[in-house]
């Protein structure tokens, strides 16, 4: 009532009216809605079972001239495990307290002496004010530090028994300097300094009070300060130096800014941003976030070789909780003769995990900084969700830039040397990758190739199957290369079946492949030759595939499929064949000679 009123009431009744205080008034600019409760064991019994749950602080008033009341402070501690509340589904916080001694009009000395100990006692209780209702003295203060303690909270923060940052703090805040050290020189320079400022604080500091900030660290740190820069410890310090002086609201700025929840983990809605793919419609890393992806790996390529080792790659992820990656990274992508991940192939993995799993993808951006450095909203501006591809079929034209091949066939064929070929990984490299890492198996591969002058990337995706039946979400892709066995009699014969079964009569354009031909071929037990059955369905004659030598008839392959998956309405055309491309330019030319024998008819006639 002295807080509303700006005067002491002389009639106190035994309970105040529930009040709103609008944003504009208060110092954080946010509503606060106040409930004032009496000291009855009624009123205390209903505070602790109903009302408790749905505050987010509580202010516990005793009287600094009564012993007594400040006796029952811990009594009243004692409801305080039910005072707990969801915070975002995912975890129970505490609520915290405020401890407020009112009365300090009628007292010379503080209370402070005999509160300490319950204080210490409680991790709940971020801080005790003493004030008077009758001269109005810290009224609006302790109201302030109420509306802090929701807002910014020190519990998650800071021990105060051990004075020092408490490790999910510490974590968070290591993630912060290493995103914010864009060279990667485990330094944060005055232009890192003052970018990271910007970021989070709207303004740069001026060279005097970065000078000012530097001293403040050297003095009190051993290593915090080093090349004229701040070391993570010097960052860690200056935000300890922060909560310790009171201003922990700074460190909050910064740890929302990251993404930060109260109990100091990345929201939900930073990591997971809402992105619509509607059915039909695929994911692609589009130019903001080529942009980014390369800065950092510019960033984390110390030694400068264009590849990333298996240090280097550790190094890029120390944002991330875990290491997103696995051993089979090294088989889905191109890597260097030495086994590490080129600049191509990183890319490549990139965009494999955006076709794959969108949502997974954006976590990953999400650890690694993408909306903080790119001062985007989201990490959705990184990727561009693709047209359906019904209308791209209706259109007969797509701006997609990948594409996923489906690779069927029975066990033995070679799917996995085909697939490894891809990426241009011999026999000997893949035993060595595998060598290194027992369980490196990936059934995914990706690549580029060059399609009409155009860079494309190739999904390839071994099927296992062990039956002659496949699921229809197993045949799914934008096209099927039906691999056999040219060694086996049966192998052909479970191919035919897959076609029937599943794309004979759907829009997804068709390859044979037929491997191991550097073995002797044989008849295959089926009702007809490949050949017969490829011109009897219309589909390209088999391809012919041997892993043990990789010619330019073999990588040839590779190329057709992606014709093939950019251009599926013209299924059943052998699109790569040199006939198809001479009977495109004869008719092309013969409609030329046409036209122009047309024009000087009607030009005579003129």
């Amino acid at each position: 009532m002295s807080l509303v009123g700006e005067e002491f009431p002389e009639e106190v009744p035994s309970r105040a009216e529930e009040i709103t205080i609008p944003a504009d008034v208060t110092p954080e600019k946010v509503p606060t809605h106040i409930v004032d409760y009496s000291g009855t064991e009624i009123e205390r019994q209903h505070l602790s079972l109903c009302s408790c749950v749905q505050a987010n602080v509580i202010c516990v008033v005793y009287d600094v001239t009564n012993e007594d009341t400040i006796d029952k402070v811990g009594e009243l501690r004692i409801s305080a495990p039910h005072c707990t509340s969801i915070y975002n589904t995912r975890r129970i916080q505490r609520i915290p307290i405020i401890l407020v001694g009112n009365k300090s009009d009628l007292r010379c000395g503080s209370s402070m002496e005999t509160i300490l100990p319950i204080m210490n006692q409680f991790s709940e209780i971020e801080t005790c004010v003493e004030c008077s209702a009758k001269n109005l003295k810290n009224i609006s203060e302790l109201f302030y530090y109420a509306q802090k303690a929701v807002l910014h909270p020190t519990a998650p923060l800071y021990d105060p028994e051990d004075k020092q940052l408490k490790p999910l703090c510490v974590r968070a805040l290591s993630r912060i300097f290493y995103i914010s050290d864009q060279d990667n020189d485990r330094i944060l320079s005055d232009a890192e300094l003052n970018c990271f400022q910007k970021s989070c604080f709207g303004n740069p500091l001026a060279p005097q009070a970065l000078e000012d900030v530097k001293t403040v660290v050297w003095k009190n740190t051993s290593d915090g300060v080093q090349d004229n820069g701040l070391t993570l410890n010097g960052f860690l310090f200056l935000n300890t130096l922060f909560i310790q002086r009171g201003r922990h609201e700074t460190t909050w700025t910064i740890l929302r800014k990251f993404g930060y929840d109260d109990c100091l983990e990345l929201t939900d809605d930073y990591l997971y941003p809402e992105l619509r793919v509607p059915v039909g419609c695929t994911t692609e890393i589009n130019h903001l976030g080529h942009q980014f992806l390369q800065q950092l790996f510019d960033k984390y390529d110390e030694d400068k070789d264009s590849a990333l080792s298996p240090t280097e790659l550790r190094n890029l992820f120390c944002v991330c909780p875990y290491m997103p990656w696995g051993a089979d990274v090294y088989m889905a992508v191109p890597t260097t003769d030495e086994g590490y991940i080129s600049n191509h192939g990183y890319l490549c993995q990139w965009m494999l995990s955006a076709y794959l799993d969108i949502h997974r993808c954006l976590e990953h951006l999400g650890y690694l900084g993408y909306p903080i450095l790119t001062e985007q909203p989201s990490q959705t501006t990184a990727i561009t969700v693709t047209r359906e591809r019904d209308v791209d079929l209706e259109k007969r034209q797509t701006q997609r830039s990948v594409f996923l091949c489906k690779v069927i066939g029975p066990r033995g064929t070679g799917k996995t040397a085909f697939l490894q070929g891809f990426v241009g990984r011999k026999n000997e490299v893949r035993r060595r990758i595998k060598e290194s890492s027992s369980s490196a198996f990936s059934p995914y591969v990706i690549n580029t190739v060059p399609v009409n002058k155009q860079e494309k990337y190739l999904i390839l995706n071994e099927v296992d199957v062990e039956t002659a039946f496949l699921k229809a979400s197993d045949a799914s892709c934008d096209v099927a290369c039906l691999m056999y066995d040219a060694s086996d009699p049966h192998s052909f014969d479970y191919c035919a079946s897959i076609y029937k079964q599943h794309y004979m009569d759907s829009n997804i354009p068709c390859v044979l492949v037929a491997s191991k031909v550097d073995l002797p071929e044989v008849k295959q037990f089926h009702g007809m030759t490949p050949a017969e059955f490829c011109y009897k369905h219309r589909l390209p004659p088999p391809l012919p595939f041997s892993s043990l030598s990789l010619d330019s008839t073999s990588r040839n392959i590779y190329s057709r499929l992606a014709w093939a998956a950019m251009y599926p309405h013209l299924n059943g055309s052998d699109m790569s064949n040199s006939s198809f491309w001479l009977r495109v330019a004869l008719g092309s030319a013969v409609v030329a000679v046409l036209g122009f024998a047309i024009y000087r008819a009607v030009a005579r006639l003129k």
